[in-house]
């Protein structure tokens, strides 16, 4: 086994004065008690052996695309396993559509709106902000990862050494060589599948079936989409076996059923409508979870969890308490319950918001939304619907080229492309409002409609409530500063917009 990334080895962290972020005070200095032996002591005493972390993040993975959910294309027999004998949550969001702040929310367990620059793709995470892999190596974890940590965007213009995910490792197997015997690890498996591009027509050739293909419902259903799904869930399935191999080393080690294993997506899939939005195929991700030692398998939860929960979660099953400044909730005890259905009744909505991704408008500027989401319904709130959802005309940048948007782009005048089009592509009002009763897909905005507006004002109460308790910009001010933080991807802003295309104000 190999599984060799790209990334360089990073320089190692310099250690910080934790007895001051720790609050422990001048008498622990005085007593020459060091801070690690501190953080080893109190771990050890709330768990004889503490559990190593395995986390493997797929790229622009999205739900519900893995065999276990009913596909009959897609085989993703590792996830599978996980899911089998761990807990699958299907209610599992990201905090944003977006890889970078998405990855920033994971690892510091705060909402993105929180982390200043982090909030945007191509951009650094500071390092004021505490993120769970440090934590956990001052605790005496070995912490490391491979191929994609955080990212994408510059680790050392926010003041760090190294990637917030740790230690950069070329592999598993070299990560698992330096790690000293019997010490605990973490470990983040980032893996680049299944982010474009693909080699079209990969996935037919594979031997997947185009009959078979179940397109979603804000996609156009045609050979080309269908081809391209294909390509997209050959890449899945690569990534569901580079998991494999991962899970097969710590079985043959004797290690895995004391090892926390995760498996994730980092946002949804990259075709339009879908990454980068709001909507359930831009933020609904699979994610499974195994450690026998602790939970008890074969349950499928209903419980609403953003994976910005990783981060407190992990540190709570390591024997550490979450920082103050963390916003996101550990959901140990919805592992550690022995039932199926909804565990914590407290955990019935979740949030999810965006700033800018790529350099798709004019001056840099994003498309700032935010949303709740809970069983029954979703609410977006557009702050700028002046803005092309999708980037500026004609390029679109926001939507990942490929076969399906080229096709939708290139047909969006046919009767049945040109309505999906103008959803994907075209301008939005600044409420949005989906019945997912009726429409699961997402696809019929009711914001307008007088029947519903008492559900629109509760929700939007409610959205702007948990907003303001959690210091978001965009509702208690000062939100202007996310429009012109640095973009450290390729490409400058553009002065100017191009033409407007075929679509509706």
């Amino acid at each position: 086994m190999n599984l060799a990334g790209n990334d360089a080895t990073s320089t190692q962290r310099t250690r910080r004065d934790f007895l001051k972020t720790l609050g422990l005070g001048a008498a622990v200095a005085a007593a020459g008690v060091s801070t690690r032996q501190l953080l080893a002591t109190d771990a050890a005493k709330t768990s004889d052996k503490r559990p190593n972390i395995l986390f493997a993040l797929a790229d622009d993975w999205s739900w519900p695309f893995g065999s276990i959910s009913g596909d009959k294309v897609l085989k993703t027999p590792t996830f599978d396993r996980v899911a089998r004998e761990g807990v699958m949550f299907k209610n599992a969001f990201v905090a944003a559509p977006s890889c970078s702040p998405s990855r920033a929310a994971i690892l510091t367990g705060q909402w993105h709106w929180r982390l200043e620059e982090a909030v945007n793709l191509w951009s650094t995470v500071p390092a004021k902000f505490p993120v769970y892999p440090d934590l956990l190596e001052e605790a005496g974890y070995q912490v490391g990862y491979t191929r994609k940590g955080w990212g994408p965007g510059s680790v050392t213009a926010g003041g760090r050494k190294r990637n917030a995910a740790g230690n950069s490792f070329k592999s598993f197997e070299a990560f698992m060589a330096a790690r000293p015997a019997g010490k605990p690890f973490c470990f983040w498996f980032g893996s680049h599948q299944p982010h474009r591009g693909y080699r079209k027509g990969t996935g037919v050739a594979s031997g997947m079936k185009l009959e078979n293909v179940r397109v979603p419902a804000c996609l156009p259903d045609c050979e080309e989409t269908r081809s391209d799904l294909c390509d997209y869930f050959l890449q899945v399935q690569r990534f569901d076996s580079q998991v494999g191999e991962l899970v097969k080393a710590l079985e043959d080690a004797g290690e895995l059923d004391n090892t926390l294993v995760v498996v994730a997506g980092d946002n949804g899939l990259p075709f339009p409508r879908c990454k980068t939005t709001l909507y359930d195929g831009g933020t609904h991700v699979p994610l499974a979870v195994r450690w026998p030692a602790k939970v008890k398998g074969g349950r499928k939860v209903d419980d609403f969890v953003s994976l910005a929960d990783l981060c407190p979660t992990f540190l709570e099953a390591a024997g550490l308490k979450a920082r103050k400044c963390m916003t996101a909730r550990s959901f140990l005890n919805v592992l550690t319950a022995a039932r199926d259905g909804q565990v914590d009744p407290k955990r019935d909505h979740v949030l999810t918001g965006m700033e800018r991704h790529a350099n798709a408008r004019a001056q840099l500027k994003g498309y700032p939304m935010r949303a709740i989401r809970t069983a029954e319904h979703l609410y977006i709130r557009n702050f700028a619907p002046d803005r092309w959802p999708a980037g500026d005309p004609e390029i679109f940048r926001d939507i990942d080229n490929g076969p399906t948007k080229s096709y939708m782009l290139a047909h969006r005048d046919d009767p049945a492309v040109k309505p999906l089009f103008e959803l994907a592509c075209g301008k939005r009002p600044a409420e949005e409002l989906y019945d997912l009763k009726t429409d699961p897909d997402q696809l019929k905005n009711l914001a307008a409609d007088g029947a519903h507006a008492e559900t629109l004002k509760k929700l939007a109460a409610a959205l702007t409530a948990e907003l303001k308790a959690t210091a978001d910009p965009r509702i208690v001010g000062g939100a202007e500063v996310f429009d012109t933080y640095p973009y450290k991807g390729s490409g400058k802003a553009r002065k100017k917009r191009p033409a407007k295309p075929k679509t509706k104000s």
